[in-house]
């Protein structure tokens, strides 16, 4: 009975241990020797297992598709420190600046470009807060408006393709990253949609909420606006639509792809006269803190779920499952659950590495009938834990999201103010989990016409 409760006991130590602030990877390197050895003292864990840790470790960094994520992550870093991601911004706030809550919007749009390759969610947060909440609050938008769009358009990068975490999504479980990508865009788009729905609306029934920009000037010419474009907005979107196009029709590799990225993203920095030497070892230097941050999660995460299955956690969870006599939907939906409470205390990448290895056992062979094809069931599923870990992330009182606008906001910010503006946004996105779940073919229907 008490070799049972070994796995029990694993899941219980890493929750206390969340708290102490303590660098996760540590604690999960910690807590895998620790009942490794437990294990063995009760006769179901094999000391030679340990040697199993290295050629895993191993395998991390010989993985030729995982080397997409700090390239994919250098390339975020860059377009952000050479500006291009802040002259986005303000040539879509010129262009839209007489649309009632253009600027919402154009936080909104900017955000579905950026924050997708920004890799690290957190970090997509505090830019999109440092860059556009000033402006926002300068041109009077109501505070509660432009944290709840700042917020909840930076974690689009959770769901939209190139996504990092979408490639350690396709690692974890047994899918083709390209028809994950696949998969995930119309749910993202979807989901950006119902923002700009939203912020229109809403601006037409609290005009003074989100004021129209510089309505006394004249129209934009024509000449202007290709001035703008090709200036300020067509270079980053067609370098986002050439990195997942290539990866979408098979063209490349996501790792070429991943490539062709950051060195697109430096040459249109040298373009625009911003890559000089102090920027590329700034870009550099941040991008090696932040992959050496995630990869050392990957290991730490890669070691606790190969002690928990020797364990036999597996084992515990299925007969579990079993024994509650759950349904297939039944059993989605406590994933879901779990997975959004655990949101509140986990970063995305936490939950990705540690509890989505567990669930794919319980997934993988559930029937959902005619309503999704047994193929499509990981990818379906896929899709909804990327929105509702995006939905848990955001959620009051304790998504992080929330904390990391806090962090860099002005002192007058409050956190009720935030509390209040992402509200409504929570609402959209359990409505696309809703939607989505309902109809997969939102999800599966562009991953079958590119991949039949």
């Amino acid at each position: 009975m008490i070799v049972h409760l070994l796995p029990i006991c694993m899941f219980v130590v890493l929750m206390l241990l969340v708290f102490t602030s303590y660098p996760i990877g540590f604690v999960l390197g910690g807590i895998s020797i620790i009942f490794g050895v437990i294990g063995w003292m009760l006769g179901v864990f094999s000391l030679i297992e340990f040697y199993n840790f290295a050629p895993r470790i191993w395998f991390i960094a010989d993985n030729f598709q995982i080397i997409a994520v700090p390239l994919f992550v250098f390339m975020g870093v860059m377009l952000e420190r050479s500006e291009i991601a802040k002259e986005l911004l303000e040539a879509l706030q010129l262009i839209l600046r007489r649309v009632p809550g253009g600027m919402a919007m154009s936080v909104t749009v900017m955000a579905t470009i950026f924050a997708a390759i920004t890799g690290i969610i957190g970090a997509a947060v505090v830019v999109m807060t440092l860059i556009a909440l000033p402006p926002m609050l300068k041109a009077g938008y109501k505070p509660t408006l432009a944290l709840g769009t700042i917020a909840a358009s930076s974690t689009l990068g959770i769901l939209i393709p190139p996504s990092i975490l979408l490639v350690f999504l396709s690692e974890l479980l047994p899918m083709s990253v390209g028809s994950l990508f696949a998969a995930s865009l119309y749910p993202g788009l979807l989901l950006s949609l119902l923002y700009l729905a939203y912020i229109g609306l809403y601006s037409l029934a609290v005009p003074d909420a989100a004021p129209k920009l510089a309505t006394t000037e004249d129209p934009l010419s024509g000449a202007e606006i290709i001035q703008i474009l090709v200036r300020g907005i067509l270079p980053p979107v067609a370098l986002i639509a050439m990195v997942l196009g290539s990866i979408l029709t098979g063209f490349v590799t996501i790792t070429e792809s991943a490539a062709v990225g950051a060195g697109g993203a430096m040459l249109l920095a040298v373009i625009r006269r911003k890559l000089g030497f102090q920027i590329l070892r700034d870009c550099l230097q941040r991008s090696a803190m932040m992959i050496g941050m995630i990869f050392f999660l990957y290991i730490g995460a890669t070691c606790f779920s190969y002690v928990f299955r020797v364990l036999g956690g597996d084992e515990v969870i299925l007969a579990f499952v079993n024994e509650s006599g759950l349904s297939s939907w039944g059993v989605l939906i406590v994933a879901i659950m779990m997975i959004f409470v655990m949101g509140f205390f986990f970063d995305v990448l936490e939950i990705l590495l540690i509890v989505v290895p567990v669930f794919a056992p319980l997934i993988t062979p559930l029937d959902f009938g005619d309503h999704v094809a047994q193929a499509d069931v990981i990818y379906w599923f896929a899709v909804l834990v990327a929105i509702t870990l995006q939905t848990s992330f955001l959620t009051p009182p304790m998504g992080l999201a929330l904390f990391y606008v806090k962090g860099v906001a002005p002192e007058n910010i409050t956190m009720n103010q935030i509390y209040i503006g992402v509200i409504p946004f929570v609402f959209l996105q359990l409505i696309c989990v809703g939607l989505v779940m309902a109809w997969p073919d939102i999800a599966m229907w562009l991953p079958h016409k590119l991949f039949p």
